[in-house]
């Protein structure tokens, strides 16, 4: 007779056959997910109706959403400062409040619930003690020189060091990375970490887990982190388990289960991309682990994405990043100190500077979007950005407009075929006054692209997985590395003006919209700050 377990794991892995052929439809939990939270919106608005049949009951909920919006709308003009978005909130919440009052409540501010909050904050100081105890205090760079302060910044309030060793090698495509990848895990002898977004059958995550079960074999540790939401349509309900019942040396952590319904910690996910393979080499980027990000899967046209290969000391800082996620979550807390490279003698200065950093929603620093605009603001010659959704406040399109007018040649990529046409509506929403002010928009035009990059007068760029939108900016964990004085300056260069030549240059001409076309995407920028 068969136990619990092996009827579970038995269980599990037909669960496991099932996502990988798709027959099923029903079984697709994002369609289980999606109905609950139709179910619930149904019934609240079904109340609502049957509450104006009673008239006592009805003004007493008037009054409350009422006097609810009144209080919040106050709250907003005295706290919020980005104007964007305080006035997209107000908007919502006077219009609609039996919608908009509800809504901030569960997810105005980013606000992460308490518990989340502390577990990170926790995990985060305790990781940091671990470092300084094994390499010591960082030496801090300047604060006066304009070209080092970006670099002080990320290391005061990041709280990551800048390197002056190492290099960093640079991927156009995820087909061009892959490869490597697949190389630096086979040489793997004492751990690997991955941390994504996404992960999905087929040729390149299945390629990753037959090396990753090789190498469990021989005794090397493997921790996978991979989102719940992200890959909530790839992925069978308790994939981490299945993982984990492969070998003892897998665990694997399901960051932030999704549950059908409404609930603040749903909205904070995690968007990172990380892999490191004994603490000498890491990967990050907008690639994910999914067949279309190496064009073995068609959709949306051809996928275009980049990364990154970073060796020396600044693996370290990737090492940081998924252990105190790792120990905030994960059941068993891992003993950081047994996957850190002993200090080393500080190696020669090769004017190279690489510098990792992440951001999440647990603070006020915003420092991904800090990033973007100080490279912006800083810029002199130009400025060539990659992304795929750009829904901007305020304050990053007056950076971005302002340069352009001060003579900075600002050349921004989006998609030419879109994953979501309300994002994308939205993406062109912020065309017209960009383009007024000088900024070039192409929408690359094979197909998708997911690449998330900035590049600044052959000086300085950033890599990593933030988008030029407000879920990716205050929402979500994300990750980059900012880097200069390396080869991977030009070849992102090269790419750049390579992507320039096969995209369409956007003029207000070939992109006016109509009056019907304004006034939805005015009703659709009301709820930006939610998609």
């Amino acid at each position: 007779m068969k136990t619990i377990s092996e009827r579970r794991r038995q269980w599990i892995e037909q669960a496991v056959a099932k996502d990988k052929s798709y027959k099923l439809m029903l079984y697709n939990r994002f369609m289980w997910f999606a109905l609950l939270v139709l179910i619930q919106i149904i019934f609240f608005v079904g109340v609502s109706y049957l509450l104006v049949y009673d008239s006592a009951a009805a003004i007493i909920l008037q009054t409350t959403i009422g006097l609810s919006a009144l209080l919040l709308v106050l709250y907003l003009i005295n706290k919020l400062e980005r104007p964007s978005l305080r006035l997209n909130w107000i908007l919502l919440i006077l219009v609609v409040p039996v919608v908009g009052v509800p809504s901030f409540l569960m997810y105005g501010e980013g606000r992460p619930i308490k518990r989340m909050g502390k577990l990170v904050r926790k995990s985060k100081e305790e990781t940091e003690r671990i470092f300084k105890e094994t390499y010591g205090e960082s030496e801090m760079p300047s604060a006066q020189d304009r070209q080092t302060a970006l670099n002080y910044y990320l290391a005061k309030h990041g709280k990551y060091p800048l390197y002056t060793d190492g290099d960093i090698q640079y991927y156009r495509s995820g087909e061009e990375m892959f490869p490597v990848m697949l190389e630096e895990l086979e040489k793997a002898e004492t751990y690997i970490l991955l941390d994504y977004f996404i992960i999905a059958h087929g040729k390149m995550w299945d390629s990753i887990l037959k090396i990753l079960l090789k190498k469990a074999m021989q005794g090397v540790k493997v921790r996978i982190i991979y989102d719940d939401f992200g890959s909530i349509i790839t992925l069978s309900p308790h994939y981490e388990i299945y993982l984990e019942s492969l070998h003892p040396n897998i665990k694997c952590l399901k960051f932030n289960k999704i549950i059908p319904f409404f609930a603040m910690r749903m909205n904070n996910r995690d968007h990172r991309k990380i892999l490191v393979v004994d603490g000498k080499v890491a990967f990050t980027g907008g690639i994910n682990l999914a067949d279309e990000y190496i064009a073995e899967k068609v959709r949306f046209g051809y996928w275009k994405d980049t990364g990154v290969k970073i060796t020396g000391s600044a693996v370290r800082s990737f090492t940081a990043m998924f252990f105190y996620f790792w120990n905030a979550f994960y059941r068993e807390k891992e003993n950081i100190k047994e996957y850190l490279l002993p200090a080393e003698e500080p190696k020669q200065d090769t004017g190279i500077k690489i510098q990792p950093y992440d951001d999440s929603p647990l603070d006020n620093l915003s420092i991904g979007e800090n990033v973007y605009s100080d490279m912006i603001n800083r810029a002199e010659k130009y400025v060539y950005i990659f992304t795929p959704y750009l829904i901007l406040d305020d304050f990053m399109r007056k950076s971005l407009c302002q340069a352009a007018l001060r003579g900075v040649d600002v050349r921004i990529v989006t998609p030419g075929i879109p994953d979501k046409k309300t994002v994308f509506r939205l993406t062109r929403a912020n065309y017209e006054l960009l383009l007024k002010s000088g900024v070039q928009i192409y929408e690359y035009t094979p197909g998708f692209i997911h690449a998330k990059s900035v590049l600044c007068d052959d000086e300085w760029a950033a890599v990593g997985t933030f988008n030029f939108d407000y879920r990716s900016l205050y929402l979500h964990f994300e990750n980059a590395v900012y880097f200069s004085g390396c080869q991977a300056i030009f070849d992102l260069k090269k790419d750049c003006e390579e992507t320039f030549n096969v995209s369409k240059r956007c003029t207000l001409e070939n992109t006016k919209r109509g009056v019907f076309g304004r006034f939805l995407d005015s009703i659709l920028r009301i709820f930006e700050t939610l998609m």
